[in-house]
């Protein structure tokens, strides 16, 4: 049994992280963040072209952190192929030892570097596992057999603070039903927020691991409220940033204020999944500070 999947059935507390596969093919700068956070997480998650911007493919890239030593989660989405192309790129990536998946839709490529690209999106994320847990059983989403059978370990994304709360809901109980083992949610800054949907959703022995990501001033934040569904950073929080004066000052206060949030959504989740945004360096202190470091 592999790593990530071993700690989430014996209901340990997991940490996951993500880091975006560069436009092109050299991996220098990846393979040092991810060579960093050895020891402070316990999985990375490999971005696919994200924002719709086109990145090498993170199978490949997975492969090569493997070989490193590292754990990672592959993103797969729906948006760039169809059911054949996925089901195929599973089968591939199990060929080269990826065993762990996340799947979602992903952006649109209208907001990307290509907004030319002809969208896919022939399955949504619960379709997608749907058609993980057919392969793992030995045939294809057409009922055809395998040569040959691919061990997975998926799982999906939700999103607590969706505005359309009682589909967000819905949503994310079918992706449960469709076989998710572990759901990572979109960040979250209040864990009354997340308690409400936690209640609503209940997962059961599904690893619900929440989102961070550190604020690294005021004007992200706002931008964040603005721009991105489902995020909504309290008033209380903005306050405290707008105090921030400098970046060292800005530095300090985002990462107090994602501790804090860790410590306030750990006993709600089974793990959380920490979106630095190019503030990689500073997960190990961010975890430290939550209580979640070395000897915790």
């Amino acid at each position: 049994m592999h790593s990530l999947e071993e700690k989430i059935r014996r209901r340990e507390f997991v940490i996951t992280t993500e880091l975006t596969p560069p436009k092109g093919t050299d991996l220098t700068e990846l393979f040092a963040k991810a060579d960093a956070l050895r020891g402070s997480v316990d999985a990375i998650n490999l971005t696919e072209s994200a924002r719709a911007l086109m990145a090498v493919a993170p199978a490949a890239v997975a492969r090569l952190l493997l070989e490193r030593g590292a754990v990672p989660i592959v993103q797969m989405t729906s948006r760039d192929r169809n059911r054949i192309a996925v089901q195929a790129d599973l089968l591939g990536g199990a060929l080269l030892g990826v065993h762990n998946f996340v799947f979602m839709g992903g952006d649109p490529p209208t907001v990307g570097d290509h907004p030319e690209a002809k969208p896919v999106f022939d399955l949504t994320a619960s379709q997608m596992l749907e058609a993980a847990r057919a392969l793992t059983g030995g045939h294809d989403l057409a009922g055809k057999p395998l040569h040959g059978t691919p061990a997975l370990f998926v799982g999906a994304t939700c999103n607590p603070g969706a505005r359309d709360f009682e589909a967000e809901v819905q949503n994310t109980r079918r992706k449960i039903d469709a076989g998710a083992r572990f759901l990572q949610t979109q960040a979250v800054y209040a864990a009354a927020a997340l308690e409400r949907f936690l209640e609503a959703v209940k997962p059961g022995p599904v690893a619900i691991l929440t989102g961070i990501i550190p604020l690294k001033s005021a004007k992200m934040a706002r931008w964040l409220n603005d721009k991105v569904p489902g995020i909504q950073v309290p008033e209380s929080l903005l306050r405290r940033l707008d105090t921030a004066q400098g970046p060292q000052a800005e530095l300090e206060t985002g990462l107090e204020l994602a501790a804090q949030t860790l410590r306030e959504v750990r006993p709600l989740s089974q793990g959380v999944h920490v979106m630095a945004l190019g503030w990689e360096a500073h997960i190990p202190a961010l975890l430290a500070q939550g209580g979640l470091g070395p000897g915790s």
